[in-house]
């Protein structure tokens, strides 16, 4: 019997990203595809809302790295 916290995600790859705003997104795509037996042309809308977060992501990982830099 584990904790609550032992327990892994559904799918074990998405541990890694389990923090992220996008974990959400991300294991969309992921039930998509195996909705869709892996047909990724049915799940085109996922990977561009997954993408478009990730891209906001790394944006504001960027900005909020900006201010801590020691050489700006």
């Amino acid at each position: 019997m584990g904790s609550t916290k032992d327990q892994l995600p559904p799918y074990p790859n998405a541990a890694r990203i389990s923090d992220s705003q996008c974990y959400s997104q991300y294991t969309a795509s992921l039930k998509c595809l195996e909705e869709f037996s892996s047909d990724k042309s049915k799940c085109q809308e996922h990977f561009d809302v997954y993408k478009e977060c990730k891209k906001k992501e790394r944006e504001a990982r960027l900005e909020r790295n900006k201010s801590r830099s020691l050489f700006s």
